[in-house]
């Protein structure tokens, strides 16, 4: 296998955290919103009611906004409301939610924080706050508030969902399963709490039980981002027939999905079709020019057609996007050792090593360059490096067993 095409620990994290971004806006969190939406006017509506006509009228005008999709007409109707009767905690609440849907994220937490000053420890308003976190992309401070509402309400399931999302953003795997594996098992037919412990177990590299989530979510909710992460778990499995068949499923059900073309592209790179790679990759940066991985897996493709400059300009902006990237490093490391720039090479190596030492093709590749730069000691040091890693595996191959074949779809 590619080294740099496989997903390993650092690529399955980027394909999560990719897959449940891409979640929030057009599966969970819409039913979180519309959720959390719906119950702070059903909850609070009744105050407005009992206040006056022109109260009634401004908060009818809002939902009915809102229900339309006129998310700009909802919030000045909120604000109109909030002038004239400031103390009304419903009107806060819900234009944080109306701020929060159009990516305000800032001043919608300032509603909710006002809403909540008014009505101290209200539940509902503080999930309400927590989601905004979570929307933000603060997953520690969600994860401080979702914790304490899950202590209170453990039995909730959107609280735990919730909270299960962001330990997978924060890579807390472990957390994850152990927080929402006993809830699955009193609710196991809520699809966002499937997608959230299957998202963990992946995470986890328990990649055979989160499948069986992940395709449930995929199958009974026709949920092209859960069609797009089996894609991905197959890939790491090497089952590059039911990777295809996923891929090409999240494709047609969400044409627009990031990352959807990349996986494409990955796919087609192993089952040797390196032309339909390219395009896939290239259609890949025409929805998103910041994709690194598409920049990264365009630049291997490039690199075997020995197109070096082409391949050299991809793999750099790939690690202007991600610095950490040991596998960007890696293969730019290859370009420059076939340019003949061997210095810059062994550099890029020295630091793909020092990023992920357990990682072999590095040390395979820097001690080949060691010896071509007259660094006979380095380069032996570096062989032997290789040679113990390579028993390694060794050991750790003879204990696994046989992979069962491809689990069928619920």
């Amino acid at each position: 296998m590619r080294s740099s095409l496989r997903l390993g620990t650092q690529q399955m994290q980027i394909a999560l955290h990719r897959v449940a971004t891409a979640s929030m806006p057009r599966n969970l969190s819409i039913t979180r919103l519309v959720f959390s939406c719906v119950l702070l006017v059903l909850v609070f509506s009744c105050a407005a009611w009992a206040q006056g006509d022109k109260q009634r009228q401004l908060m009818r005008e809002a939902f009915v906004a809102r229900q339309q999709g006129d998310n700009p007409l909802a919030a000045q109707k909120y604000e109109e409301l909030i002038r004239l009767y400031p103390g009304m905690v419903a009107a806060h609440a819900n234009l944080g939610s109306v701020l929060a849907s159009l990516g305000r994220y800032d001043e919608a937490s300032s509603q909710f924080r006002l809403a909540l000053k008014a009505d101290p420890g209200n539940p509902k308003l503080r999930f309400g706050l927590a989601r905004i976190y979570f929307k933000k992309g603060d997953f520690a401070t969600a994860t401080q508030q979702l914790a304490s509402l899950h202590q209170e309400e453990p039995g909730n399931v959107h609280i735990a969902s919730l909270l299960g999302d962001c330990y997978v953003h924060l890579h807390r795997y472990e957390q994850a399963i152990a927080l929402l594996t006993p809830i699955e098992k009193a609710r196991p037919g809520n699809l966002d709490l499937e997608w959230s412990l299957g998202m963990a177990l992946v995470g986890a590299g328990q990649f055979r039980e989160g499948l069986v989530r992940v395709e449930k979510v995929a199958h009974q909710g026709k949920r092209a981002v859960a069609y797009l992460l089996a894609a991905e778990v197959y890939l790491e499995l090497t089952y590059y027939n039911e990777a295809r068949q996923n891929a090409d499923t999240a494709a047609r059900l969400d044409p627009k999905l990031p990352g959807v073309y990349t996986v494409s592209g990955i796919i087609d790179t192993y089952l040797g079709n390196e032309k339909a790679a390219v395009t896939a990759f290239k259609k890949a940066l025409q929805f998103n020019p910041d994709d690194a991985q598409a920049h990264l897996q365009l630049g291997v493709v490039l690199y075997t057609e020995r197109k070096l400059g082409d391949a050299e300009k991809q793999l750099n902006r790939a690690l202007s996007l991600q610095p950490e990237s040991s596998f960007a490093r890696y293969e730019l490391a290859r370009v420059e050792r076939a340019q003949g720039h061997l210095q810059a090479a062994a550099r890029d190596l020295e630091k793909a090593e020092r990023e992920e030492p357990q990682w072999l093709p590095p040390h395979i590749e820097l001690a080949a360059i060691y010896y071509l730069l007259k660094r006979p000691a380095d380069g032996a040091r570096e062989t032997r490096v290789v040679d113990q890693l390579m028993a390694e595996e060794q050991q750790r191959q003879s204990k696994k067993h046989t992979l069962s074949p491809p689990l069928p779809s619920p």
